[in-house]
């Protein structure tokens, strides 16, 4: 059984100055923890400024930028979920990846951790103790780069939460937003980024339960849309984003990026 929610999975992260109409406006399809922790409205005036190139966002979750992505609509492709991007560029859809920024997911509950999760450091037996404890857990299982680091987690574990699914283990298939206030409603534990779990808003009695894990390591990728398989991408311009992104330039503007004075993507340079 899943848990069936309303959600606005397509968000458009358009800024004041208008669409550049002589052409050198690009669009990026990206991950939705990069737009709802600010990052865009923080950097991409700042590359308008110096370049004059506008770039505009789709924000979704992983699996849907990459889907949108192989129907060329875009010319750039920000997610997070290496074994994702990688198949990508194996199909043809962009000629490499290039690593751009890093955080790492954490566990979140309320803080009376009813699993007792707090003092664990291996994140396989903290999810082995939540099956176990038949504690609540809200995913997002919506294909997200969350989403795809979650299921890897739980078969390092030999668990299939599905099969308790409606139970203790409950499908949202929604963005983060929406099941971080699910599993604050319902009390129950879940699998969130650090950038996404920063800007939530809503956070009532929750807290970070367990982080650290090497596993929970979280890399952001950037990839250029195949001008082969897509007539239409921009890739001068595209190009130029990339590279300022992962200049020593941009790398310093990424480091800089905070929420409550706390960094939440680290440059890769780090």
């Amino acid at each position: 059984m899943k848990l069936i929610l309303t959600s606005f999975s397509i968000l458009w992260v358009l800024f004041t100055t208008p669409v550049n109409t002589a052409g050198n406006a690009i669009l990026v399809q990206s991950t939705t923890s990069t737009k709802n922790s600010g990052f865009y409205d923080y950097i991409l005036p700042k590359f308008q400024a110096e370049t004059g190139i506008t770039v505009n966002v789709v924000a979704v979750g992983t699996g849907a930028a990459i889907k949108n992505a192989r129907n060329c609509d875009g010319d750039v492709l920000l997610v997070h979920s290496p074994e994702h991007e990688q198949k990508f560029v194996a199909d043809g859809y962009a000629e490499k990846r290039y690593d751009v920024m890093y955080n790492e997911f954490v566990i979140v509950g309320p803080n009376t951790d009813p699993a007792g999760l707090s003092e664990m450091q291996d994140v396989t037996l903290a999810f082995e103790k939540i099956a176990l404890m038949g504690a609540k857990f809200a995913s997002r299982s919506d294909n997200s780069g969350t989403h795809s680091k979650e299921p890897s987690i739980w078969r390092e574990a030999r668990l299939n939460p599905e099969a308790w699914s409606g139970k203790w283990y409950f499908e949202t298939g929604s963005g983060m937003g929406t099941t971080l206030n699910t599993a604050v409603g319902m009390s129950a534990y879940t699998l969130v980024d650090r950038a996404s779990w920063h800007s939530f808003s809503n956070k009532h009695d929750f807290q970070i339960i367990m982080e650290g894990d090497k596993r929970l390591f979280n890399p952001y990728g950037i990839m250029l849309i195949s001008k082969e398989k897509c007539p239409s991408v921009k890739s001068k311009e595209g190009q130029l984003f990339i590279d300022w992104l992962i200049s020593d330039k941009g790398q310093k503007i990424i480091g800089q990026f905070t929420i409550n004075e706390r960094r939440v993507f680290n440059p890769h340079s780090d």
